[in-house]
């Protein structure tokens, strides 16, 4: 696959373009780690959402390939569908690479408004960080993933100073709420209430690296929204990557190939 890499830097920014192979990632033929040895641990309470058990899935590296960082990753489903189960195809190339990922659980809109999923993602980055010696990771290198919705949540929990994250990788990531306003935010907010649900609003210096990840043949988030929050991150002075894929739709990482390559760019 080509990928399109715009990389910023708080001193400045390049524009690079190449193909994953010739950049010697996992693409090549026989690179790729081996999954296999990936364990997973199904449905581990990490804590409480209002009156609701919050569960988690981790993803354990093979032996000898441990880097000591954790990746909460966050699933998509406009904020109202979708399971952490969701996250099993995506987090097998990153976690053979070495990282232990965890597949977080929290509550779509159906059950709870805005902004309970902050809420719940904050419980995950806490309980990671007050388990660190058990999973084997060191308690200042949390990453958050998340994937489109997800991404957002992302997002906006990377801007919450209190979680102390190291990085925030965002898929495709939808970056206001106004869509989904009438589901997602509590009756009767606002129109500040909604442009102050996203992320874009929080980001200052300070702000953890973020890598983001967009196809420019996304149809459900257009890659406009990643562009403006690169330039967001960008003017904030924060270290940024945007990845954008030709030709790809919505969730293209879906699709062995491009979780590979994806995971490869992360890694690298």
């Amino acid at each position: 696959p080509i990928v399109r890499r715009k990389l910023l830097q708080a001193g400045g920014a390049a524009a690079l373009g190449h193909s994953l192979s010739s950049l010697g990632f996992a693409a090549q033929s026989g690179a790729a780690p081996n999954t296999a040895g990936v364990k997973v641990e199904k449905d581990v309470v990490v804590g409480k959402g209002g009156g609701t058990d919050l569960h988690c899935d981790i993803y354990r590296p093979p032996a000898g390939t441990e880097k000591r960082m954790a990746l909460i990753h966050v699933h998509g489903g406009g904020f109202a569908r979708g399971s952490k189960d969701m996250i099993a195809a995506k987090a097998g190339p990153i976690t053979a690479r070495g990282y232990v990922s965890i597949a977080a659980q929290y509550r779509l809109s159906g059950a709870a408004k805005w902004p309970s999923q902050i809420e719940d993602a904050r419980t995950h980055v806490r309980w990671v960080r007050e388990h660190a010696s058990q999973l084997g990771i060191d308690p200042k290198r949390i990453a958050i993933v998340g994937y489109s919705a997800g991404g957002h949540i992302a997002l906006y929990t990377a801007s919450q100073p209190e979680n102390e994250l190291a990085a925030c990788i965002a898929f495709y990531p939808q970056t206001d709420v106004k869509a989904v306003a009438q589901a997602l935010m509590p009756a009767g907010s606002d129109d500040a209430a909604i442009a102050n649900a996203s992320p874009l609003a929080h980001i200052k210096a300070g702000y953890p690296p973020t890598i983001i990840m967009h196809g420019l043949s996304d149809v459900t988030i257009p890659p406009e929204n990643s562009q403006r929050l690169l330039q967001v991150l960008r003017d904030a002075k924060v270290p940024s990557e945007l990845h954008t894929f030709d030709g790809v739709p919505h969730e293209f990482d879906e699709h062995p190939e491009f979780t590979e390559s994806c995971a490869s760019l992360v890694d690298f």
